[in-house]
């Protein structure tokens, strides 16, 4: 018998949002971490960090056990208090689970005479990758079969997945650790073995050569984790021995290989924040030098798209919201650049996909994404028009040149991904897959809105939020606020399968879409980085506060989340508005900037330069020091808190999360509630199995509907 949960989630809002009760949470005693103590002196300022120990695992320093042990006793201290939860979670955990369509399967996408797609079997954690050459009817060929090659391990990952142009050989990267370093490894189609080929210390960046024996690929310092370096490796040769074809001397840049869709050129990348710079030679020559396509420029950030009588350039040369350039094959350097598709100030372009007769380019206009189609012909041009208040939308599988369809997928928060084939010439699309919910889902039960907050310099903050039909506007309903606002990432309306289980209990779940993003334009992201940091975290205080005067919800009833760059974030609202929140997840937050960017040891650290500022320069050693959570705890009340992160995380290292924590306990009053759950196998990403990760997310569920008094 099947669990009808229409029926039951009717049910659980009635009782819920009737026969809420405060939580009564165990008597136990928190972990106390030892202080040792150490100074940091920089720039005449002389500041106690007692808590620095903890970098000692990390470091393979003299407390490396002690963290560990610290960290388990964290671990416990959490299993304990939430000890009366475990049955809900696990109620949580299969509710959402059962949601999800176990045996099912990608959409095929056809690339050089074969279709390509994934598909995943009852019961099973992970995917087969498989290909049918030229009819869907056609045998299948299992090329990777990921739930028996992640046998044995806690964690398993793939990524690259790279076909030669021959069609014989498969490139492929694993990670077996959750540190974002892979091992690559080429597998013969022909006969379905991996060859003895295997290539340590890579990002899984991986690009073939169109003789179908040439790999390029991105190499990272084993200690830093950054990409310094693009090689070359040739089947059959020792790794050991790849030729260096571009060594990145700029440690804050990211590189990275790829090629142009129709298979002519090969490019190296190399871009910051602030400025990029592109290498390139022709596929069918791996043995020639890169040549620079138009060396790094001061503030210009450019790419490059291949045609086949010029190329396109995307770039913020003289254009604050970028544009498209074209110039000549033969001449690429800067002074031949001309307008193709010119600025405008409303309007944010995002980049292009070239056809042979149709190019499609990505726009984001009132904060909203759009695609817009150019027939390269006629010069005529359309957009493909959406419907929803708020949504996103992205390309997805377009590797044909030759091809009229431009495949795109399509969600907003009532939305389930869908996946759509739109001709450009007919302007005809096709539904193709949408994603199955079960359990009976209907998004007319659910109601969506697009509200502008005011910001403290009176900008307009979009809020995107979703709820039931039957919620009412009286202050009395919790209400989920996540945010992420860095990197210039915008944070679009998206569905969730998984937040069904809040929605159903009586909650609204709204996304701030706060300065430091991108949504609404590239001033948008600037005006939220570096010495406008705080706009980010102002923003979203102003969209609570918002949210609250409307009475979507109440101080009492409203919890923040955000992980990552967004736990930063978490983190700087705890100390600057600890009030407004009943509860507050920072999932693997960034929470102790100032320690991090003056250690260049640290993974990442001198990529991040140019998004919070190098605090070796004292004016943003100060600017840096004044939001930085792990500096700014003081002796107040604070939220009640769940703080997660995981021991390999190769992003935000444990030892943030951990020593904030500490920091917090030994210094805050009152008696919210202050949990760290470390995974001790994962990272950043939490695990890589299809269901697993939904236990961190049925822990983050219940200790929110907990302190709602909601237990079913």
């Amino acid at each position: 018998m099947k669990f009808n949960f229409v029926f039951a989630s009717a049910i659980i809002l009635t009782s819920v949002m009737t026969n809420a009760q405060s939580p009564k949470w165990p008597d136990v005693k928190p972990p106390v971490a030892e202080k040792i103590s150490h100074l940091r002196i920089i720039h005449n300022d002389t500041v106690a960090d007692d808590y620095y120990w903890m970098i000692d695992y990390f470091k393979k320093g003299p407390n490396s056990e002690k963290v560990i042990a610290y960290l388990n006793s964290e671990n416990d201290y959490t299993k304990k208090m939430m000890a009366g939860t475990e049955k809900f979670q696990d109620l949580l955990f299969n509710e959402m689970k059962s949601r999800i369509k176990e045996k099912d399967e990608s959409v095929p996408v056809f690339k050089n005479g074969y279709y390509y797609y994934t598909r995943t079997e009852e019961g099973k954690q992970y995917y087969k990758y498989c290909r049918k050459k030229g009819s869907l009817s056609a045998p299948e060929e299992i090329l990777l079969d990921v739930d028996k090659m992640a046998e044995g391990h806690s964690y398993f990952a793939v990524s690259g997945f790279e076909v030669s142009e021959d069609n014989n050989y498969l490139a492929y990267a694993t990670d077996t650790v959750s540190r974002r370093q892979y091992f690559i490894r080429i597998k013969d189609l022909k006969t379905g073995k991996d060859l003895p080929d295997i290539i340590q210390s890579s990002n899984g960046n991986i690009e073939w050569a169109s003789d179908n024996k040439t790999l390029f690929y991105t190499y990272n310092n084993p200690e830093t984790l950054l990409s310094e370096k693009i090689k070359k490796h040739k089947i059959g040769d020792d790794s050991v021995n790849d030729a260096v074809v571009y060594h990145e001397k700029d440690k804050t840049n990211y590189i990275g290989v790829f090629k142009s869709k129709n298979n002519k050129y090969i490019f190296i990348s190399s871009e910051g924040t602030l400025s990029s710079e592109l290498r390139f030679i022709e596929s069918s020559k791996p043995t020639e030098a890169f040549k620079v396509f138009q060396p790094r420029m001061k503030d210009v950030i450019y790419n490059v798209t291949a045609l086949e009588n010029k190329f396109l350039i995307y770039t913020n040369k003289d254009a604050k919201n970028f544009k498209i350039m074209e110039t000549p094959l033969n001449k690429t350097s800067v002074e031949n650049w001309k307008d193709f598709i010119g600025h405008r100030p409303d309007v944010l372009v995002k980049g292009v996909d070239e056809f042979k007769d149709f190019l499609v380019i990505y726009e984001r206009k009132n904060g909203l994404v759009e695609f817009r189609v150019i027939d390269r012909k006629t010069n005529n041009e359309h957009y493909i028009n959406f419907n929803d208040a708020a949504y996103t939308a992205a390309p997805a599988g377009n590797p044909e040149y030759s091809s009229s369809e431009f495949r795109y997928r399509y969600s907003s928060l009532v939305t389930p991904p869908a996946t759509y084939d739109y001709n450009m010439q007919t302007h005809n699309q096709i539904l193709l897959k949408q994603q199955e919910v079960l359990g009976g889902f209907n998004a007319e039960d659910y109601k969506t809105e697009r509200v502008y907050a005011t910001a403290t310099d009176g900008t307009k903050i979009p809020i995107s939020i979703v709820y039931r039909n039957d919620f009412q506007k009286n202050g009395k309903a919790p209400l989920l606020l996540y945010a992420y606002g860095s990197y210039g990432f915008s944070m679009d309306a998206s569905f969730s399968s998984s937040r069904i289980s809040l929605l159903d209990r009586g909650f609204a779940f709204a996304i701030a879409h706060i300065r430091g993003g991108e949504e609404m334009g590239r001033e948008w992201y600037e005006s939220g980085k570096m010495m406008n940091k705080k706009n980010t975290f102002t923003d979203f205080i102003n969209a609570a506060e918002y949210l609250i005067g409307e009475k979507f919800t109440s101080s009492k009833h409203l919890y923040a989340m955000g992980g990552s760059a967004g736990g930063l974030l978490m983190g700087a609202v705890a100390n600057m508005a600890p009030d407004l929140f009943n509860g507050i997840i920072a999932a693997v937050p960034f929470v102790d900037v100032v320690n991090t960017m003056l250690d260049e040891s640290i993974p990442l650290t001198t990529n991040e330069y140019d998004e919070w500022g190098n605090p070796n320069n004292k004016d943003a050693y100060d600017y840096m020091k004044s939001y930085s959570p792990y500096e700014n705890v003081e002796k107040k009340d604070y939220p009640n808190m769940l703080v997660t992160t995981g021991l390999h995380d190769s992003q935000v290292q444990y030892f943030e999360p951990a020593k904030w924590v500490a920091k917090l306990r030994s210094m805050k009053t009152g008696n919210s509630l202050l949990l760290l759950h470390t995974n001790m196998e994962f990272g950043h990403g939490g695990a890589s199995g299809r269901f697993d990760y939904l236990k961190n997310v049925a822990l983050e569920y219940a200790f929110m509907l907990t302190l709602e008094g909601i237990n079913k």
